[in-house]
């Protein structure tokens, strides 16, 4: 449904604003800056923030989606106010929405309520002026200074690379994969690290759950603005795991140097590999993963203290791991998506039927499924607990159709309530009507006279 799926979004955003005041290890002082920071460049008053705050510790991701209001405000803004809110965030880029706000209704261009906080900042962020938006344009320079976090699994490092060819495709032609690496900040370890024959967002997923399940969840990842990083469902991920979402600045790839660094030692492998010809991608990844534990995890590392190797760095640490449960992994990383019901009750996924259920006929719904199997799916509708599904089995025979509900039933009826009122109202229309003029009657007196 659209409405629990907006809602879903904001709960997502929401926690990625407060992910910075959810560090371990935070001071107070720190944290009252953190806190007038996040206000000022989203717009939100301290009280707001510090209630999305204990939502979200009493209640986790659920407790940050919006209530319903049982209205709908309007959301309109007049072309001219627009056109001067616009103006006033170019004069001063760093004034705030309830600033620009109150500036419009004390000059009168609004009335006081007028306009929402959050309808104006949708606004402005749609036609390009969000603070982040002026502030990206704001700031000059492209010198980057290095940083290293203390413990393992406080920020993880992502990225594609692009591979060899194999003779993987149709005919055994030749086609190229493509490398995806999860590495940790503190220690140079590569969590996980695999060669795909695709380059879309369901290789980034794969990878990056194979490197919570073998060392746990971190606190932080860290991408580059790539389209298959930068998607719903990482958002959404990230969120439910309570993972803080962070995303280098345009045209700034110093910034993700670590993982760049480690893709030009993994040109040697390519070097290699190029010598050994490998024929299917899985005798690659086989090669990449016995290079990569001899050749990399286990080498010295001049980044590192005392040029210790990666995995020694990384087991070495005393940070305890956080491990998920293996349900609450599997609810995070569930996909949703829209399907509409056919004339059979059915729908079609993933080249496949799957039987919803012939109440539903000509209804949209929800379709919650995990990418790694689905033999199974969840069906959502409002109204409705929701349900599995499998791949509907075509018989030899035609099911039975079931019997109308009685509430679908023909009502029975004595007379038409369509006529009966139409006469009514025919009858009052006459009764309004002035009667008409007679004009044999008017000259039949006029020659009386």
């Amino acid at each position: 449904m659209k409405d629990q799926k907006k809602a879903e979004e904001i709960a997502s955003l929401r926690v990625q604003l407060l992910s910075p005041l959810l560090a371990e290890g935070l001071d107070s002082a720190k944290a009252q800056a953190l806190k007038r920071q996040i206000c000022e460049q989203h717009g939100l008053s301290e009280r707001t923030l510090r209630r999305y705050l204990a939502k979200y510790r009493e209640e986790g991701f659920g407790g940050l989606r919006p209530k319903g209001k049982g209205r709908k405000e309007s959301d309109n803004i007049a072309p001219a106010v627009m056109e001067q809110a616009i103006l006033l965030r170019r004069e001063v880029p760093g004034r705030s929405v309830a600033q620009i706000i109150q500036i419009l209704e004390w000059e009168s261009r609004i009335q006081p309520g007028e306009i929402k906080r959050s309808t104006l900042q949708e606004r402005l962020a749609s036609r390009g002026y969000s603070t982040r938006h002026m502030r990206i344009y704001a700031e000059s320079g492209v010198a980057a200074r290095r940083f290293q976090q203390r413990h393992r699994n406080q920020l993880w490092h992502s990225d594609i690379k692009f591979g060899p060819y194999l003779p993987i495709g149709p005919g055994g032609s030749k086609k190229q994969v493509f490398l995806v690496v999860f590495i940790d900040d503190a220690t140079r370890f590569v969590l996980h690290g695999e060669f795909y024959p695709v380059m879309d967002k369901t290789i980034i997923e794969d990878c990056y759950r194979k490197a919570i399940q073998k060392y746990g969840l971190p606190e932080a990842v860290y991408f580059d603005n790539g389209k298959q990083y930068r998607t719903k469902w990482m958002t959404r991920t990230c969120s439910k795991l309570g993972v803080r979402l962070l995303f280098a600045k345009p045209y700034s790839p110093e910034a993700t140097g670590k993982v760049e660094r480690f893709n030009r030692v993994v040109d040697a492998f390519l070097s290699e590999a190029a010598l050994t010809k490998p024929q299917t991608l899985e005798r690659l990844n086989e090669l990449f993963h016995v290079w990569l534990s001899e050749c990399y995890q286990n080498k010295p590392h001049s980044a590192l203290e005392n040029k210790r190797s990666p995995e020694s760095v990384y087991r070495g640490d005393k940070k305890p791991l956080r491990f998920v449960d293996p349900e609450e992994l599997a609810n995070a990383f569930l996909h949703c998506e829209t399907r509409k019901v056919d004339k059979s009750g059915c729908i079609s996924f993933m080249d496949r039927k799957y039987e919803v259920g012939l109440k539903f006929i000509g209804c949209t719904v929800d379709v919650v499924y995990d990418p790694a199997d689905t033999t199974e799916l969840t069906i959502e509708y409002e109204g409705h607990a929701p349900w599995p599904v499998r791949e509907m089995v075509i018989g030899e025979r035609a099911g039975k159709r079931p019997s109308l509900p009685e509430h679908l039933g023909k009502a029975p009826a004595d007379a038409s309530r369509l006529l009966t009122a139409a006469e009514e109202r025919n009858r009052e229309r006459h009764e309004r009507q002035a009667p008409a003029v007679s004009y044999r009657k008017v000259s039949q007196e006029e020659s009386h006279v």
